[in-house]
């Protein structure tokens, strides 16, 4: 029997994971839940699924549902260490961390010194000190299945070729990564981007996703985080890594290895197939997901990214390459830019240009971020970006 954690179940990757171990069986059961404000879903999901440990780290959410919470189940206080707490269960087969931003570093830390397997949707840990994570991972026995799709298509390619994850074998076989994005809401739209709103950013042609991912989306942020997490995770230099426009979303990603033969992950764009897999690994189960039809699958189409009209992509990739903390204060300042989108203080195409400001006031490292260096990092990044927003000198950025 499977023993569950999720974190952040009322966002997008934990709500269709509880939906997946809703259709699973009594051979998966949830041990522990944890959200932020969503309220009414969080009381709903604890009292169908009854876990023994569940957290809110709102505290006005704390407040309002500590009275309503199942018989059985113990409400943690609304802190990190709640969450730090339910990562390392003892009795916690698999940890999904579905959290949004840097949150999810210190539970992921968690569960990892506890040496177990984390299902991780939040990209954000592996992009800010990836290396030093899996390197943690083998210190500690514990092991990264990782949930977005893009990342688990990879996954999946190499799945076989290795025992306990040791991907430091298998990166000298792989000629390059094949990592696919639909090109989001502003592919091919022909307007300025000046004048984007958010509504407009919000409405991916393909995933149903957070505010956050989706904004991310629109700008191919996510993928550069993306390149750097898969970067991270497989042990592959920048070059090997190669980001492509699909639009269909048919191909989630593909590897191609040393004899020039290529693996690819296919199917239609459902999260529940890559987080399913997290869940019953290394085995596989039937899913409600809609089969893909390769004769209604009439062209698949790939195009190469245009930088210097998604210019968040163009800063992620020099991220990548420089290493060290600057992929740290990339993703910080990307959350403080793209909240000030969401909340109309900022235009579309002023994300890069805050993002960029902030990354030329950043120390250039190079090397290894360890975990205190990502997480220093990752503060003054936000108290730059919050500074740099305020006295407006994003503006007179020209990248």
């Amino acid at each position: 029997m499977k023993q569950i954690v999720i974190l952040g179940s009322t966002g997008s990757i934990g709500t269709s994971a509880l939906d997946v171990i809703s259709r699973l069986g009594s051979d998966y059961q949830v041990l522990g839940l944890s959200a932020n404000n969503n309220t009414d879903l969080f009381l709903a999901q604890m009292h169908a699924f009854k876990p023994r440990f569940a957290a809110v780290l709102n505290p006005a959410s704390y407040e309002k549902i500590k009275d309503q919470v199942p018989q059985g189940t113990r409400l943690l206080p609304p802190e990190i260490d709640s969450l730090m707490f339910m990562a390392s269960l003892p009795s916690a087969s698999l940890v999904i961390n579905g959290v949004v931003g840097a949150v999810g570093f210190m539970p992921l830390i968690a569960a990892i010194k506890a040496g177990k397997t984390i299902a991780l949707a939040n990209k954000e840990p592996m992009v800010m000190a990836g290396r030093t994570i899996m390197q943690e991972c083998e210190r500690w026995q514990a092991a990264i299945i990782p949930v977005d799709s893009e990342p688990s298509a990879v996954f999946q390619c190499l799945c076989g070729m290795t025992n306990e994850h040791d991907y430091n074998k298998i990166a000298p076989n792989i000629s390059r990564v094949f990592l696919t994005a639909s090109g989001g809401p502003f592919a091919k739209y022909e307007g300025a981007l000046d004048d984007v709103t958010p509504e407009q950013a919000l409405k991916h042609p393909r995933w149903k996703m957070g505010k956050k991912i989706t904004i991310d989306s629109a700008t191919l942020m996510n993928k550069g985080f993306e390149k750097i997490e898969i970067m991270n995770l497989f042990n592959l230099p920048d070059e090997k890594v190669q980001i492509v426009i699909h639009p269909q979303s048919i191909v989630h990603s593909a590897v191609e290895f040393n004899d020039s033969a290529i693996l690819a992950q296919m199917g239609e764009p459902d999260m529940r197939v890559p987080i399913q897999y997290a869940i019953t690994y290394p085995q596989r189960a039937p899913s409600p997901v809609k089969k893909l039809n390769l004769f209604e699958t009439a062209k698949l189409e790939f195009f190469k990214p245009d930088l210097a009209r998604f210019v968040c992509l163009d800063l992620a990739l020099a991220a990548a390459r420089t290493g060290g903390i600057t992929p740290a204060v990339l993703s910080a300042a990307d959350e403080i830019a793209v909240d000030a989108f969401l909340n109309g203080q900022i235009k579309f195409t002023d994300i890069s240009k805050l993002i960029y400001t902030v990354l030329r006031k950043s120390p250039s490292t190079g090397g290894v971020a360890t975990i205190n260096q990502a997480l220093e990092a990752d503060q003054w990044a936000r108290e730059t970006a919050l500074a740099v927003l305020q006295d407006g000198s994003y503006k007179k950025s020209v990248i």
